[in-house]
């Protein structure tokens, strides 16, 4: 039986970027092109124009019927008008990761040594590149935790949150970093407060007795090595030096934060796709790029494909076991950028940029080599 992928491409520059990114697929997946189905619907501002819903009950029902989800991006200024539940990331992409029980958000940020000069920082500290992998806690922390509010008026009104951690929530995203990092350096840095929040301290001590568990039940060269780094510094070390890190864990809002400060060290955020795991289905993900819809070059044929073809490598790899394959379009990427392949948000004033199809041809004809 053929395993089903929802496409939901989108708005804006989406429907351009998974186009090529589905050709890719194909050719990446040869002979077994034929035990996938993709099957695409409407979503987000599209959905809207065509339905009156950002997420219509045939595109849930479709995403349930599926074993992944390969989502471009919604939204735009033609829908910014709308109730805030209607517009087309908090009415399409959100519900989807409750519904799915999305929990661990995965954002790998790479900066390959031939584009340093397209990151914001100096040549000195991203010279040998950037490859970090943000792993982020979905579903618990203080944006869920209860209760919340606001209550009283004049000087003593207060507005309240409640940072939450149970033992299980960060043992489940435990189990993802170090999977990941086992696969990778083998260095997790494990983002806290641990000096000023109690939730923190729980943190702390749930993430260390959770490495030694794992690393007694690992061959020694699959160990992962463990440190502890409070937020503010991990902020700060980013910038220093993104090169001591390797797997950064993260509870929710620190990695909210830390994710979107790693995301400038890749030059471009059409270069970073991610991955959201559910904890309802095992191998069930919905994977996309972390840039948005970028209106102004929709439909210009300009737009780069790397984020999306990316979350498809990152597709393979989660939800289908099929890493080897993911690992090849992975290095076609590479190989494209090492021969000077650059869409215009990588290129340098003077470099030569290519189109979305020309970047898509330069990766294919390298998962050939």
């Amino acid at each position: 039986m053929a395993r089903q992928i929802a496409v939901l491409a989108g708005d804006g520059i989406g429907p351009e970027v998974m186009q090529v990114t589905l050709n890719l697929l194909q050719k990446a997946l040869g002979d077994r092109s034929s035990e996938f189905s993709f099957q695409e619907a409407l979503v987000g501002g599209a959905a809207i124009d065509a339905t009156g819903s950002p997420l219509p009950p045939e595109t849930l029902k479709l995403c349930e019927q599926s074993d992944a989800i390969l989502f471009g991006s919604v939204g735009g200024p033609r829908w910014e008008h709308l109730p805030p539940e209607r517009q087309p990331e908090r009415g399409a992409l959100l519900p989807l990761r409750k519904h799915f029980q999305l929990f661990a958000n995965l954002r790998p940020v790479t900066l390959y040594p031939e584009l340093a000069a397209s990151s914001p920082l100096r040549a000195d500290l991203v010279r040998d590149g950037v490859d970090i992998l943000v792993v982020r806690e979905l579903t618990g922390g203080i944006y869920f935790g209860q209760p919340k509010g606001r209550e009283g008026s004049g000087p003593d009104e207060k507005g309240y949150d409640t940072m939450v951690y149970h033992r299980h929530e960060i043992e489940r995203i435990c189990e993802v970093a170090f999977t990941a990092a086992a696969e990778r350096k083998r260095l997790v840095t494990s983002i806290d407060k641990a000096n000023v929040l109690t939730t923190m301290v729980l943190w702390r001590e749930v993430v260390t007795e959770y490495a030694e568990r794992f690393n007694q039940n690992q061959a020694a060269d699959k160990r992962v090595e463990l440190s502890h780094m409070y937020v503010d510094n991990a902020a700060m070390q980013l910038i220093l030096k993104p090169s001591r890190f390797d797997v950064l864990l993260c509870g929710n809002m620190f990695g909210d934060i830390l994710s979107d400060e790693a995301s400038v060290l890749g030059g471009s955020l059409g270069m970073l796709a991610s991955a959201s795991l559910s904890s309802g289905r095992k191998g069930f993900g919905l994977y996309e790029p972390s840039g948005g819809t970028a209106p102004d070059i929709a439909g210009k044929g300009i737009a780069n494909p790397i984020a999306q073809i990316l979350s498809a490598a990152l597709m393979l790899r989660y939800s289908f076991g099929l890493g080897e394959i993911g690992n090849r379009i992975d290095n076609a990427i590479r190989a494209a950028i090492t021969a000077g392949a650059r869409t215009g948000d990588i290129a340098l004033p003077g470099e030569e940029s290519i189109s979305t199809l020309e970047m898509a041809a330069e990766i294919s004809r390298r998962l050939d080599s």
